[in-house]
C-alpha cells in the first residue's frame, strides 16, 4: 500500500487539475433559455453556473454551440470560430467563461474536426471546381465506370456515406449526414486551419476541448471497400450496423495529426484534451490516441452509454483495460450523454429507479478516471418518450421507429416543479419536459437532504477531499453476479469500495472485512452487510 504508482509519482511532482476531476456536460439547447425563445443559450448557462459549481465538479463541458444550420443541432458547424445566434454572442460566451473561472470551473468545448456544415465557407468555396484553392480540403472522389459511389461505404445515419454533387461532377464523403461533408484532413492545410480554430478560442481562456468522432477524421486514400461485418445477433437497424469500418475511419495517420493538436495545447498550460472515439476498434484506437506523453491526455469511453445493464463485471472489465502501466493513456467516463438513453430507464425497473440511483452515483464517484456527469443526471432523470410528430433528431426520424430517440435524452432542465416548463423558459420549449422530470426538479431536491442532488453534492466532495478516489490505483478484489468489491489506493490512503447491484440483501464477500472510517452509505449498506442496492465507501486503517 506504500508502494508509489508511476502516476502517484509523477503527480508528486506536478498534479494537473484533471487527472481524476469530475466534469458536467452541459447541453446548451436544453440547459437554461434567458430571452424565452424555447431553447437554451449562453446567458442562461451563465445564470445557472453557480449551480453547477454546488455539485463539487472541477469543469463544465459546453456541447457546440457554434454557427450553424442546426441540422444535427451543432455539430454540422458553419463557422468554428462564431457563436450561433440562438445561442447568442461571442461576448456571451466570454461572459460565461469569465464566470465559470471566478467559481473555480474550468471550461471544456467541444471540437469538430471531422466534418463541417455544407454551408461552411470552406465547402462552398470546394464544391464549385476541381482546381479552387480549397478544392482537396473535403474527399472528393469520381463515380465508378457505370456511376455508382466510389466505395461501398455507408453513413452512420443511414444510406451511403457519397452523395453525388454536379458542380464537381464528383461524390463527395459523408459519414453522417449528407450536410456533413467529411474534411479531408490528410491536407496539412486542413489541419493548419482547424489547429487556428483550436488556437482562437485557447486565446478566449477556454482549458480544453473534447475531440468529436476524431477517429473518422482520416480515411483511406484508396477507398477500399468496407468488409461484411459477421452477424453477432444484436439487432441492425442501418446499413452501417452490416460493415467492419476499415477503411472509412481509424487511418494510421490520425495520431501524427493528434500529436500537433498535443503540441498546440501544451503551448497554454494545464489544457485537457479528450478524445471521442467510437466503434469496433474503439479501445485499441482509445489507447492509441492518448499513448505517451505526446498524444491526447484522455479518451472518452462508450463502455457505459449503450450497455442494457449495469454490472459488476461490466464495471470490473471497464476498469481493467486501463492498467497503471506506463505509456498507458488515462480514461474518462459517462454513464449518460446527449447521444445515449438516460441510464435509469436503461438499468433498473421504474420502482427501483430511487435506490438505484444512489448506487450508481456513488459507483460512479469512486472509479478511477475522470467522471462526466450530463446535466440532470444528479436529478435523476429519465429517457423521455417523444412522440414522432414532436422529434427533432434527424438520425432517431430517419430510423423511426428503430431508433434510441436521441431526443429522449435531450429534453430541458427541470429547474422548478410548479412552472409550465419547469422554470427553463418562458415560452414553448424546444422539446416537451416530460412529466416523470418535471417532478424532480431542481426545486424539489435542494432543500431536501436525502435527494439524488444532494447525495452528488456531498460525493463531489468526498472525491475532491480523498486523493485516492480521484487519482488512486483500482484492484479489483470481487465481481460476482451482484456484488462489486474493489480498493482505490494513493500515497498511503486506501479506500474500500463495496457494492451491491441487487435487490436483495447480500454479506460481504468472504475473506474481506472491511474496517476504518466509513465515507460514504447509501441505502443502508455498512461495514456488515450489502443491503439491496446498497453501496458503503471505507477508508481502510
Amino acid at each position: 500500500m506504500n508502494r508509489l504508482s508511476r502516476l502517484e509519482a509523477d503527480s508528486t511532482a506536478a498534479t494537473v487539475w484533471w487527472r481524476g476531476a469530475t466534469i458536467y456536460q452541459i447541453y446548451p439547447r436544453s440547459f437554461c433559455d434567458a430571452n424565452g425563445d424555447g431553447i437554451g443559450d449562453l446567458p442562461g448557462i451563465t445564470s445557472r453556473l453557480d449551480y453547477v459549481a454546488s455539485l463539487g465538479v472541477d469543469a463544465i463541458w459546453l456541447s457546440p454551440f457554434f454557427t450553424s444550420p442546426m441540422k444535427d443541432f451543432g455539430y454540422d458547424v458553419a463557422d468554428y470560430c462564431d457563436v450561433d445566434p440562438i445561442f447568442g454572442k461571442l461576448a456571451d460566451f466570454d461572459a460565461l467563461v469569465a464566470r465559470a473561472h471566478d467559481l473555480g470551473l474550468k471550461v471544456l468545448i467541444d471540437q469538430v474536426y471531422a466534418h463541417t456544415s455544407d454551408q461552411h465557407a470552406w465547402f462552398e468555396e470546394s464544391r464549385q471546381s476541381r482546381s479552387n484553392a480549397k478544392a482537396d480540403w473535403y474527399v472528393w472522389a469520381d463515380p465508378k465506370p457505370e456511376g455508382s459511389p466510389p466505395s461501398n461505404w455507408q453513413s452512420v445515419f443511414g444510406g451511403p456515406a457519397w452523395t453525388w454533387d454536379a458542380r464537381r461532377g464528383q461524390y463527395y464523403l459523408h459519414n453522417f449526414l449528407t450536410s456533413q461533408p467529411q474534411l479531408n484532413c490528410h491536407n496539412p492545410d486542413v489541419q493548419d486551419a482547424l489547429l487556428g480554430v483550436a488556437r482562437f478560442w485557447l486565446d478566449r481562456g477556454v482549458d480544453g476541448f473534447r475531440l468529436d468522432a476524431l477517429n473518422f477524421a482520416m480515411h483511406d486514400p484508396l477507398l477500399r471497400d468496407n468488409p461484411p461485418a459477421p452477424d453477432d445477433g444484436k439487432p441492425r437497424t442501418r446499413p452501417f450496423d452490416f460493415q467492419l469500418r476499415r477503411y472509412n475511419q481509424g487511418h494510421a495517420d490520425i495520431p501524427a495529426f493528434i500529436e500537433r493538436i498535443r503540441a498546440l495545447t501544451d503551448e497554454y498550460a494545464a489544457v485537457f484534451t479528450m478524445a471521442e472515439v467510437g466503434g469496433e476498434d474503439a479501445l485499441a484506437e482509445m489507447k492509441l490516441f492518448t499513448r505517451g506523453e505526446g498524444r491526447l491526455n484522455s479518451a472518452y469511453g462508450f463502455d457505459f452509454l449503450y450497455a442494457e445493464a449495469l454490472t459488476p463485471q461490466l464495471v470490473a472489465t471497464s476498469q481493467a483495460h486501463w492498467p497503471d502501466e506506463p505509456e498507458m493513456g488515462w480514461p474518462s467516463w459517462a454513464f449518460e450523454n446527449h447521444d445515449a438513453p438516460r441510464a435509469l430507464s436503461r438499468w433498473c425497473e421504474p420502482d427501483q429507479q430511487e435506490p438505484f440511483a444512489r448506487l450508481k452515483a456513488t459507483l460512479f464517484a469512486a472509479l478511477r478516471g475522470d467522471i462526466i456527469i450530463y446535466q440532470g443526471e444528479e436529478l435523476g432523470l429519465t429517457q423521455v418518450d417523444i412522440p414522432f410528430e414532436q422529434l427533432q433528431d434527424p438520425e432517431a426520424i430517419a430510423n423511426w421507429p428503430l431508433t434510441l430517440s436521441r431526443d429522449g435524452a435531450r429534453t430541458p432542465m427541470p429547474w422548478a416543479a410548479q412552472d409550465e416548463f419547469g422554470g427553463f423558459t418562458t415560452g414553448q420549449p424546444w422539446l416537451p419536459l416530460g412529466a416523470e422530470n418535471l417532478a424532480r426538479a431542481v426545486d424539489r431536491q435542494d432543500g431536501d437532504p436525502a435527494s439524488l442532488l444532494n447525495l452528488t453534492r456531498q460525493l463531489g466532495v468526498l472525491r475532491r477531499a480523498h486523493p485516492a478516489l480521484r487519482e488512486g490505483r483500482f484492484s479489483l478484489l470481487h465481481a460476482d453476479d451482484s456484488r462489486l468489491v474493489f480498493r482505490r489506493e494513493y500515497l498511503g490512503e486506501a479506500v474500500l469500495c463495496g457494492f451491491n447491484f441487487s435487490a436483495k440483501a447480500a454479506d460481504w464477500p468472504t475473506g474481506i472485512a472491511p474496517q476504518g472510517k466509513q465515507l460514504a452509505s447509501v441505502n443502508g449498506a455498512d461495514t456488515g452487510h450489502l443491503a439491496p442496492f446498497g453501496a458503503v465507501l471505507v477508508e481502510e486503517r
